[in-house]
């Protein structure tokens, strides 16, 4: 019954708080939905799509069934969670919508929305660094302190032997 709850709390998230607005709202009214005709930078798109898109829906799935908790500040995670693509970087999730916008400067490309991803990337930064990291290292103490020493903030790591032993 929680996860179901947790499960719709986080989908009116996504929609229409930060996700949404972030990726596609500021997005959309940038470009006004302008797509080039430029097939080789809608197929760059399309990747980037790709590529931006696991990361974030499998990190908000997880933060559902494994965190027990929403993406929503308000209703957060009551664990810490450590699985999954966090195996790699502590922040797939904005990594996942940084290239979301990066396909977007491609499929319109828009100078402009390159500007946007810039932007969005230093917001990203300085709220992990100056809210959310100290946050979670009060909540989560000693846990949360050996995941950053062994994850990257940024830059996934490569994937150790020993991960596809990791729980998923």
């Amino acid at each position: 019954m929680r996860s179901k709850k947790n499960l719709l709390l986080t989908a009116v998230f996504v929609v229409f708080g930060g996700p949404g607005i972030i990726v596609v709202y500021l997005p959309a009214a940038i470009t006004r939905w302008q797509m080039t005709s430029h097939v080789w930078l809608q197929l760059q798109a399309l990747a980037l799509f790709s590529l931006g898109l696991l990361p974030l829906a499998e990190s908000i799935v997880r933060f559902v069934r494994v965190g027990c908790g929403t993406l929503s500040p308000t209703h957060p995670t009551e664990n810490l969670v450590i699985t999954g693509f966090y195996r790699y970087v502590r922040n797939p999730m904005y990594l996942g919508v940084l290239l979301l916008i990066a396909a977007q400067a491609a499929l319109f490309a828009s100078r402009s929305l390159l500007l946007y991803l810039a932007a969005v990337a230093i917001a990203f930064h300085i709220f992990v660094v100056l809210y959310e990291e100290p946050t979670l290292r009060r909540k989560y103490g000693a846990s949360y302190i050996e995941f950053c020493h062994k994850v990257p903030r940024w830059i996934p790591r490569r994937p150790q032997v020993n991960d596809a032993r990791t729980t998923l």
